[in-house]
């Protein structure tokens, strides 16, 4: 995904009537209205990917957990009502998945602390836009 274009069309030399400056107001602001959108929306499904992983991550986690539940109840009435090989294969299988558990738990929380509610990108050019509106001729130069 990449961010949209800005345009910076040149401001004219010679400023004309009342109507037309207020028509070129309106319309640059317009249009800079809609790149902001279009900006968040880049950057939000760009987050909303990260969120969507993180999640699938838990769930595998939560599966992983109730098989760890599993197992471990049926090792624990294994080992409890014989105390065979069985039972103790049982406690061991139910041991790895309770690893596995963990293992998946910990890697979704690390991706979910990766994962930014807010458009960084969006809030720089606002920064950016606030700074061109108090003196628009000094910050031309600046790109995006």
């Amino acid at each position: 995904m990449t961010a949209p274009q800005y345009d910076r069309s040149p401001v004219p030399e010679e400023p004309g009537s009342i109507g037309e400056i207020i028509s070129d107001i309106s319309e640059g602001l317009s249009r800079l209205f809609r790149q902001e959108v279009e900006l968040a929306k880049v950057e939000i499904r760009a987050e909303a990917g990260k969120a969507g992983k993180a999640a699938g991550m838990f769930g595998g986690a939560g599966v992983a957990g109730l098989l760890t539940a599993i197992m471990l109840s049926f090792a624990l009435t294994y080992a409890l009502g014989n105390v065979m090989d069985l039972g103790w294969a049982a406690l061991i299988v139910g041991v790895l998945w309770g690893i596995a558990a963990a293992a998946l738990f910990a890697t979704a929380r690390n991706r979910a602390k990766d994962i930014s509610p807010m458009p960084k990108q969006t809030v720089e050019t606002l920064k950016e836009d606030a700074r061109w509106l108090k003196n628009p001729t000094t910050s031309e130069t600046t790109s995006r």
